[in-house]
């Protein structure tokens, strides 16, 4: 199978089988009226009012669609706030976690984007809140978790702003490269929906769906009818027949092997979603 040219990104049921393995409308009643209007002379705006016009307008339409998304690149902790989290993590995490990329279970770098990277800050907040400290997850005050997220953040070379990290102000902030890539790095635990055949000797999925976040389960019955893809992802280690299913849209578990998964699925688990794809 050809190799995906796409560039590496820069990081800083459905019932089935299952084998396990702006252009903004107007409503435009007034200028409708007028063509329906006996044909009297219409009085011209001058040079100067149509310039306004258009300019106001220009002005909403961008209002309307240059609303970018919010990302951990925008500042969203304060230093204060990660001196706190320093500490607080000395004293609660340590024990257990490096704020580096080398160490016992490291929480930067490779190890950090492998886990994160297309999640939310919040999503990163509930984790922890969920996960530490070990053997007693739960136990900090919410300001103390906010505190060593904060430290996580700016650990992993992302920005201080001038607003503390709260749980009102993060919910939608995504974590993402740098360079606004949003393809997930290699080892990440994925899901994808096309349809399965064989390429000579190996199993492949055409049509495949971007690869999201295996954690992430769409409502039932969505994957039979979602809109599919144009990648073709290669199935490696597949160590279950899936004659049964050739020809089927199946949705498809595993670790992205490189970033994207420019050189397949490490498969663990392979569901039929529909008996005939596309």
């Amino acid at each position: 199978m050809a190799r995906d040219s796409r560039p590496s990104p820069v990081y800083g049921n459905s019932s089935g089988s299952r084998v396990d393995m702006a252009l903004i409308t107007w409503d435009d009643h007034g200028m409708q009226s007028l063509g329906q209007a006996s044909r009297t002379s219409v009085p011209r705006l001058p040079l100067t009012c149509l310039l306004f016009v258009a300019s106001a307008t220009a002005g909403f339409v961008n209002a309307q669609t240059s609303t970018a998304r919010r990302t951990v690149w925008d500042g969203v902790y304060t230093e204060a706030q990660a001196a706190r989290g320093v500490t607080a993590f000395g004293q609660k995490c340590s024990g257990c976690h490096a704020l580096a990329a080398d160490g016992k279970a490291p929480l930067v770098g490779e190890a950090f984007w492998k886990s994160f990277s297309q999640k939310t800050v919040g999503e990163l907040l509930e984790f922890v809140r969920s996960n530490m400290p070990n053997g007693n997850p739960g136990s900090l005050d919410e300001a103390t978790y906010r505190d060593i997220v904060a430290v996580m953040l700016k650990s992993n070379g992302f920005p201080a702003g001038n607003t503390e990290l709260g749980q009102n102000t993060i919910g939608d902030v995504q974590i993402v490269p740098k360079d606004g890539s949003t393809e997930l790095p290699a080892n990440a635990l994925v899901r994808v929906v096309g349809c399965l055949t064989r390429s000579g000797t190996d199993w492949v999925v055409t049509n495949a769906t971007t690869p999201e976040r295996a954690e992430r389960v769409p409502p039932a019955g969505e994957d039979a009818t979602r809109p599919l893809g144009k990648r073709t992802m290669a199935l490696k280690f597949v160590v279950t027949r899936l004659d049964a299913l050739t020809g089927s849209r199946v949705a498809v578990n595993g670790l992205l092997i490189g970033a994207g998964g420019v050189d397949g699925i490490n498969v663990t688990a392979v569901n039929r979603v529909a008996q005939k794809c596309p």
